[in-house]
């Protein structure tokens, strides 16, 4: 199907609901209120003295049957929320009494096509990875233990699952949890010991790499009438480490069978990252908190694997270590990352479509045409630059940007002009895959180039202001990330790069095109990549103040899946890859630009209404620091990505 745009749902999963008899006359009534702002539509629930769970059937209906704009039904669900706080001012509790007829357990998040048959060759879309000692799967299949229901914040609550199908001689290493209100996308790895016990100095015999757990410490329960929950954490043997926690509906210590703890040679360090729940206590001033948890080396060297389990605590701060480990990939040879046909293969059937702004004046081209038409090499102490051939094969490689050289645009002023406006005809994507997760992944990184960064527009209440040569800048490179898993193919997420920061989205927040390819919104002027069309702030949006990032679709069109060139892929060795010449060029794609922006953001500030005039001084802090000064960027491998995680 070309053209074809499939949006899923973004934070809830397709809900089953069946409408009983007895509550027609609410769906009638929903009809009879389409059209109805948001605020006239909850006042009509509350004077009609409908409980709290007819609201959340209305907004249900609203969101499969009205024609309400997105926004709309947002904005409802805040008002549920808000509602549900003042009816019950607590972080969690369990509703006895939920409607039957609504179905609100999350369903399996697939892509919108099937994966295809990927090239054959390695360990690549196995199903399995070895890591040198142990072997392990991904599962997916589980079983529900626990629903925590009606979070402060959390529309649909949180889950805990045991993984189900295990193969035989694979063992459990802990159990997954996520919202609610998201389709069930998760996994945990199962894993089993790749050689028996072997002779290793003639006379001592090797640890088992898995081995049972001792006992289990309980963490946290909860015990009333209408819900039991029990977090254990496996005691493991001396020399050994437990991988994540155990959750049980009933107050008996779990079967030491259950999980398996690894040997500590076999694991690296973790840390915790995204607080996934909090549940506070009346009866302590500790609160309950599950975290995600991550190896604690990230980036392209890293050996570290994520299990998919989580963390639990009552308390946790900087001194106090997590319990929990993850995996060590001892394989030097990486054997599930893909190899160069499988690398095409992912590109072509993933390859996002770039939109740039339908008001966009500085368009991407490729370097080679910015090379072409005029762009200049400029060194320290001399005020004459050197044109740059087409290949940046006279650009000094190596080092570091230590300011020695810079490129300009070119002195003619026609000349510049042109260069400014860049070339979409000729861009192309500049393909980077190295390891993520020691080798359980693959991150497939798409840097953009734009010769030309365009001058910001600022937002301050009740006006947007265009600032004439603020935020402008030459030689931009963006980027975004695919991670794809190992195991299957499967596009897991996206990374979209900020200016100097980003956001992963997962598969399923994400809008896609012809088949499984995802939509990338370039913003306009700066560039900056957005899973959706809209207006971004970048300042303080409690203020409505910063710098507007508009994001939208337009004629300006990259297909990444077409239109790329691999650069680099060092998993792969020497020779593979030819990396060009001008990503050995460390210095800046630009020169420095100091703007004389104080006095047009004091005159700004005069503009603002009484109530938002704090000080000058921290009005001054609101805005982005790319107001005062452009240093010229560098290029992508001086980035702290190329080698590291992504930084959001």
């Amino acid at each position: 199907m070309k053209n074809c745009v499939w949006q899923p749902q973004k934070t809830r999963s397709k809900i089953k609901t069946k409408v009983k008899a007895e509550d027609h006359l609410c769906e009638k009534r929903g009809e009879e209120r389409r059209g109805e702002k948001v605020e006239d539509f909850c006042s009509w629930d509350s004077l009609e003295g409908k409980k709290n769970h007819s609201f959340s059937l209305l907004l249900l209906l609203f969101w499969e049957q009205s024609k309400f704009d997105k926004r709309d039904s947002e904005d409802l669900l805040l008002l549920q929320q808000s509602k549900r706080r003042e009816m019950f001012g607590c972080e969690c509790f369990c509703w006895d009494r939920v409607p039957e007829f609504i179905d609100s357990d999350p369903l399996p998040f697939s892509l919108p096509s099937p994966l295809p048959q990927w090239p054959q060759g390695g360990g690549f879309a196995s199903g399995k990875i070895c890591l040198g000692k142990i072997e392990v799967l991904k599962v997916t299949k589980f079983e529900k233990v626990w629903r925590c229901t009606h979070l402060r914040g959390k529309s649909q609550g949180f889950s805990f699952y045991r993984p189900m199908e295990i193969p035989e001689g694979f063992f459990c290493l802990g159990y997954y949890c996520q919202s609610n209100d998201q389709p069930l996308r998760g996994f945990v790895l199962v894993a089993c010991e790749t050689t028996s016990k072997s002779e290793t100095d003639g006379s001592v015999l090797e640890s088992p790499a898995l081995e049972k757990p001792l006992s289990y410490s309980l963490i946290w329960s909860i015990d009333s009438h209408d819900e039991c929950a029990y977090f254990w954490l496996p005691n493991p043997p001396t020399g050994y480490k437990a991988m994540g926690i155990v959750v049980t509906s009933n107050p008996n210590e779990p079967e030491v069978e259950e999980v398996r703890c690894v040997r500590e040679d076999l694991t690296e360090t973790c840390e915790t990252s995204d607080v996934l729940l909090t549940i506070k206590s009346k009866s302590s001033k500790n609160s309950f908190q599950i975290w995600k948890t991550q190896p604690c080396d990230r980036g392209m060297l890293a050996r570290g694997v994520s299990v998919g389990t989580f963390f639990c605590g009552t308390s946790l701060d900087s001194e106090q270590r997590v319990d929990v480990a993850c995996l060590k990939n001892l394989d030097s040879s990486l054997n599930a990352m893909p190899n160069l046909n499988q690398i095409n293969a992912l590109i072509q059937h993933y390859g996002p479509t770039v939109y740039f702004h339908p008001d966009e004046k500085y368009l991407p081209s490729s370097v080679q045409w910015f090379f072409k038409n005029g762009a200049v090499l400029y060194a320290a102490g001399n005020r004459k630059g050197r044109a740059i051939d087409s290949q940046g094969s006279n650009l000094p490689s190596g080092g570091t940007n230590d300011g020695a050289y810079w490129i300009d645009l070119p002195s003619d002023e026609d000349a510049r002009d042109n260069l400014k406006k860049g070339n979409i005809e000729s861009a192309k994507l500049y393909v980077h895959v190295k390891p993520a997760f020691g080798g359980a992944f693959t991150d497939i990184v798409m840097w953009v180039f734009c010769p030309f960064n365009g001058p910001v527009t600022l937002k301050v209440p009740l006006m947007n202001i265009e600032m004439g040569k603020i935020g402008e800048h030459v030689g931009d490179w963006e980027h975004f990330t695919l991670r794809v898993s190992n195991f299957t193919g499967e596009l897991w997420s996206v990374f979209f790069s900020q200016h100097s920061g980003g956001e992963w989205v997962n598969a399923f927040d994400i809008e896609f095109i012809n088949g499984n390819k995802p939509i990338v919104y370039s913003s306009k002027h700066g560039h900056a990549s957005f899973p959706h069309p809209g207006t971004y702030l970048q300042g303080s949006t409690k203020l409505g103040i910063g710098v507007r990032n508009d994001a939208a679709r337009s004629k300006f069109v990259v297909d990444s899946s077409i239109k790329y060139r691999i650069v680099a892929a060092e998993y792969l060795g020497v020779g593979i890859i030819t990396e060009p010449c001008w990503l050995q060029y460390m210095r800046e794609w630009g020169p420095t630009i100091e703007y004389d922006s104080h006095s047009e953001i004091e005159k700004i500030i005069n503009l603002l209404p009484l109530f938002v005039r704090f000080s000058v001084e921290n009005l001054f802090e609101l805005f982005p620091t790319e107001l005062y000064g452009e240093e010229g960027p560098t290029g992508p491998k001086e980035k702290d990505n190329w080698l590291g995680d992504e930084y959001c």
